[in-house]
């Protein structure tokens, strides 16, 4: 469990790398001459889906994207740095790394999957999937939260047990009944 959380703080700390340059920094990643626009620029020469939508919704708001761009950038880092909802932070870092592969065009090409982004991917998709932030992170926290169990004095006078037939046609009642887990051995010894 160690591993993980070394892990995900890499992680955690490759996309800050990343994303605090472009707050200390703006002049050269901020349009209308940063990287953004010339990314941005590159995605409009090609054809598809993908460039209807850079032409017609990022273009025209270029300021707000970059902005977002670069907080959600931050944001991926941060969760994943604190292991506080690591898979929501693996999900936002597939996404955005997928979205920078399809503004290069490089999605769906080797060199786009064999590259740093692919890398990225990977890396951010292994957050989604693993449980890191359990380990020397806040989702341990929200890991130890004992789920809810609903006892038969909840259940409302209106809502029936469900009833099932057997094969020869007897009813059979459901019953809830307030049992919690044992811990230790599950049977007596014999």
């Amino acid at each position: 469990a160690f591993w993980l959380a070394l892990f995900r703080i890499f992680v955690g700390l490759l996309w800050l790398a990343h994303a605090v340059p472009k707050f200390v920094d703006q002049e050269t990643f901020m349009p209308p001459d940063g990287a953004f626009a010339k990314v941005v620029a590159a995605a409009t020469s090609g054809t598809g889906w993908y460039h209807d939508f850079v032409v017609g919704t990022v273009a025209p708001n270029i300021v707000l994207f970059a902005q977002l761009e670069r907080a959600c950038e931050a944001l991926v880092g941060i969760v994943l740095v604190l292991g506080f909802i690591t898979r929501a932070g693996g999900l936002g870092g597939m996404f955005l790394t997928a979205n920078f592969m399809l503004a290069k065009g490089t999605i769906g090409s080797t060199a786009g999957w064999s590259g740093l982004d692919g890398a990225v991917f990977v890396l951010s998709a292994m957050n989604f999937v693993l449980p890191t932030g359990r380990a020397l992170g806040f989702d341990w926290f929200l890991a130890r939260r004992e789920p809810r169990r609903r006892t038969v004095s909840e259940q409302s006078p209106t809502q029936q047990a469900p009833t099932v037939s057997t094969t020869t046609g007897d009813p059979v009642h459901a019953e809830f009944v307030d049992e919690h887990p044992v811990d230790g051995q599950k049977a007596p010894p014999g």
